[in-house]
């Protein structure tokens, strides 16, 4: 997370902490001497993959530059449950208002690198590379991207402008798979690779015809993903997609695909499990 890339983020925090304080903490204002010292203690109540550390510092430095962090782990980092993450020290009420906006962040950012390493790790030992989707938290997608890549996963195209997939819309639209890859191809970048979802073997072959760098195997069967990989021979890339879990994305690794892509990393992955536990100094 360079300093280059961070004003995006930045922006969400701040967006962030003013939708959950308003005006002002009224409840820390009403019961904390603001100059009190205190410290927090950050815990891991689970094993999971650690991400979203500089995100969780960044929303108490918008909060209070101030405050101070011992950290004990780093992003990607398989924390064991029950352990001290890090602490935090400085201005109580500071502490106490960015709290929960903090641990949002990191709850879900770690969730979501803890699932893609779940992925990654059913398919060990083959080619496959484990991708995301753009089925991320609207005003999110940097943290959820940025999570699955520190799970191990691969990151899909950010967003509409950096690749081009040719959907069943943009097929029923154009006329032909044909015809879509033909206007794509006279109407982008050559740097940008063509990608087609397909959805029977008949797709399969005219995306092969018209030349797609890409073809997605839209909710087909292992033995179809098989048979659409003979098919393919080589010409492009396969990736899979569509109602894919942990219970079968091993099989479908085994198909010879080179990508699948797993929408539900990021649109309903669990929350880790954190606890920040407050004292005063």
């Amino acid at each position: 997370m360079g300093s280059d890339r961070f004003s995006p983020i930045r922006r969400t925090i701040r967006l962030a902490l003013e939708e959950d304080m308003g005006p002002g903490d009224a409840t820390t204002r009403a019961t904390i001497d603001p100059h009190a010292p205190g410290e927090a203690i950050l815990i891991a109540r689970e094993k999971m993959t650690l991400a979203g550390m500089t995100v969780f510092e960044r929303t108490f430095h918008e909060v209070d530059p101030a405050l101070t962090f011992v950290k004990r782990y780093k992003d990607g980092d398989t924390v064991p449950g029950g352990s001290t993450v890090c602490r935090i020290k400085g201005r109580l009420a500071s502490i106490l208002s960015g709290e929960r906006t903090a641990l949002n962040f990191l709850q879900r950012m770690s969730g979501i690198a803890t699932l893609t390493r779940r992925y990654v790790e059913e398919t060990k030992g083959t080619r496959v590379k484990i991708l995301d989707t753009r089925k991320t938290a609207p005003g999110l997608r940097w943290c959820d991207k940025y999570a699955v890549r520190t799970g191990g996963g691969q990151n899909h195209r950010f967003g509409l402008f950096d690749g081009i997939l040719i959907k069943d819309n943009h097929i029923a639209a154009a006329g032909s798979i044909s015809k879509a890859v033909t206007k794509a191809r006279e109407g982008s970048a050559h740097t940008l690779r063509v990608e087609v979802e397909v959805e029977n073997f008949a797709g399969v072959k005219e995306a092969c015809g018209a030349g797609a760098d890409i073809i997605l195997l839209d909710n087909m069967t292992p033995p179809e993903m098989k048979e659409s990989v003979d098919i393919i021979n080589g010409a492009a890339l396969v990736e899979a997609s569509g109602g894919i879990t942990l219970d079968t994305v091993k099989e479908i690794a085994a198909t010879g695909v080179d990508f699948i892509s797993v929408g539900a990393l990021t649109h309903s992955p669990a929350a880790a499990d954190f606890s920040l536990e407050i004292s005063a100094a």
